[in-house]
């Protein structure tokens, strides 16, 4: 395993990290202990979770990630050895499929204090490593959304409340590091800004989507990220498997995520399609996986600490791991950034 450090900070996590969204859902107990003792033997020692996983959120499963991670830091008696992140839930209206979630999330105070204080108790922890904003309060730019549209009245709690909440639990202990994620450009200079003003804590990291079919975050996330240190924790990296190839040609493998949930399909219109059989094909011609040569430039990319892949089947978990040991050619490197210019971003 390779190691980076994480933004502004001394602490060393493993350039692989272990995704755990699908545990409680996709995944029983016994196969998230099987994936996190594999990971921890091939040298990973950052696991991210949320307080809302797994997806998609249901409220019948709404913990169950957490649950289960819980469980095995205190079956094996690890915790010191594990960077351990979470997420809180960003603002949901009721009716949209998070209402389970403290009758709608917020990112005030009442409910960070709230957040924490329940992923501690699943987690069976006195404290998390990196506690992160799952998305902003404000209207903006995540989870494919296109095309800003200004709206002050649904900006909500202000950045200033979020990270007051956050800093507070940090002098408390409950939390050691914050971080953002589906953020924007903007959203770390004011949250970086304000953290500079009022001596406040600052963010180490940045959890946004980055694969060959969306590199959205190089075009105005990337600088501020790498000037700031603010590292990219990379996710979606094989653009929720799409990027292996399987889904090409209309194929729907049975049990696979894009094929049992269509909320996802901005992975497989027509333009992404596109550039996934030109990157297959690239790889292939270089006598390369697929999947391995799309997380090994995730990987390499100046901008990213980690790269956060997530599994179903232990097959899918070594293979990806094994990415770790793959170096690209410039003339791999080259072929990607060709394909790029010719579909540029298709599933943001």
């Amino acid at each position: 395993m390779k190691y980076k450090k994480l933004g502004n900070t001394n602490i060393d996590v493993s350039l692989i990290a272990l995704g755990t969204m699908t545990w409680g859902e996709q995944n029983t107990q016994k196969d998230g202990f099987e994936q996190m003792d594999y990971a921890v033997e091939r040298g990973i020692n950052f696991f991210d979770a949320a307080e809302m996983y797994p997806v998609p959120p249901r409220p019948e499963t709404s913990g169950s990630t957490e649950t289960i991670i819980g469980e095995w830091l205190k079956a094996r008696g690890c915790r010191d050895k594990i960077f351990l992140a979470s997420k809180v839930t960003g603002r949901s209206s009721r009716n949209s499929g998070m209402g389970h979630i403290r009758s709608g999330p917020r990112l005030s105070q009442k409910h960070i204090f709230e957040a924490v204080e329940g992923s501690l108790k699943r987690l069976q922890t006195d404290y998390i490593d990196l506690y992160q904003v799952h998305w902003p309060e404000r209207a903006t730019n995540f989870f494919g959304k296109l095309g800003y549209e200004h709206d002050p009245s649904e900006d909500g709690i202000a950045i200033e409340e979020t990270l007051q909440a956050l800093d507070a639990l940090v002098k408390q202990g409950k939390i050691r590091h914050i971080g953002l994620s589906n953020e924007t450009a903007w959203g770390m200079h004011e949250y970086l800004r304000l953290s500079r003003e009022q001596d406040l804590s600052r963010i180490v990291s940045i959890q946004n989507p980055y694969n060959l079919l969306n590199r959205s975050f190089d075009v105005g996330s990337a600088e501020i990220a790498i000037r700031e240190k603010v590292s990219l924790l990379a996710y979606s990296p094989l653009a929720f498997g799409a990027l292996s190839g399987k889904y090409l040609n209309g194929e729907r493998p049975a049990g696979a995520r894009l094929t049992l949930y269509s909320r996802f399909g901005r992975y497989l219109n027509e333009y992404a399609q596109k550039a996934t059989e030109a990157y297959v094909a690239l790889a292939r011609e270089h006598s390369l996986e697929p999947c391995q040569m799309a997380l090994a430039f995730v990987s390499n990319r100046p901008a990213v600490a980690s790269n956060i892949i997530g599994a179903t089947s232990m097959e899918q978990l070594r293979c990806n791991i094994d990415s770790i040991n793959v170096e690209l050619s410039e003339e791999v490197k080259q072929g990607i950034e060709d394909i790029h210019l010719r579909y540029s971003n298709p599933a943001p």
